[in-house]
């Protein structure tokens, strides 16, 4: 069995998948682990939705802009921002919730998510799968609310597919590791030299595996985010009550 360190630092994006069940009990142990993850003051603001049924999965897939691997994996998992859970339990002690009328509470929320996504993610490696992390279901956020039946102060923020992996992916270069780590204090020094090479080091990369379209890390990058990603997200989470005036 590999080590925790060897699945975290192997980690691929897998988006092909068999259509071999995930047995329960594998599948119970995966969500415990997200259900186990740390969360701010003990919030617990976090809420999973598993999605099995092949219809409901095509829905997501389609409004997360056509993504057929949701569609295909025997698994989804939506995590959720969740303050509706925690304005409960303040309305049981007859106080009143205004945290997520705040940024820090939006900054906070979608921070414990990926800690429970990321526990998941571990999980699933961990018991012989693969999976994908899935940022598309905050494309179209408020049909994703309406289908999922989510109530106020909730928001659909990431989901996984998870299956036996079918086709298993590559794993791609990342930029030098000055770029991640700096001591004491970020540093610029080195970055552009960094990036350029790195550049250079996908771009081989995508020949090497015969994907003659792979751009470099800089084109990719700058296809998405020359714009607003997905504008979406924050009429969808005004709606949803949230706030980030305060």
């Amino acid at each position: 069995m590999k080590s925790v360190v060897e699945v975290l630092t192997e980690h691929r994006s897998d988006r092909s998948f068999l259509e071999t069940p995930i047995a329960d009990d594998i599948l119970n142990k995966i969500i415990m682990s997200a259900y186990h993850a740390p969360t701010s003051v003990n919030s617990q603001q976090v809420s999973v939705i598993l999605v099995q049924d092949k219809a409901h999965k095509q829905k997501i897939a389609a409004l997360a802009g056509g993504q057929p691997w949701i569609a295909r994996a025997p698994a989804f998992l939506i995590f959720v921002l969740d303050m509706y859970k925690s304005a409960q339990g303040m309305a049981a002690v007859g106080k009143e919730q205004i945290a997520h009328q705040s940024v820090e509470s939006l900054i906070a929320g979608a921070t414990d998510v990926g800690i429970a996504l990321g526990s998941a993610l571990v999980a699933a490696r961990s018991e012989g799968l693969g999976g994908v992390p899935i940022g598309g279901i905050r494309m179209n956020p408020q049909q994703m609310i309406e289908i999922l039946d989510l109530p106020e102060m909730t928001f659909p923020v990431a989901g996984i597919s998870i299956g036996y992996v079918d086709q298993p992916s590559h794993v791609k270069p990342r930029l030098p590791v000055e770029t991640f780590v700096h001591h004491e204090k970020y540093r610029t020094q080195g970055l552009t030299e960094n990036i350029n090479q790195y550049n250079q080091q996908l771009t081989q990369h995508w020949q090497n595996i015969g994907r003659t379209e792979g751009e470099s890390w800089s084109e990719s990058v700058s296809g998405y985010y020359q714009k607003i990603y997905f504008p979406q997200v924050a009429p969808a989470l005004k709606q949803q009550g949230f706030g980030t005036d305060k």
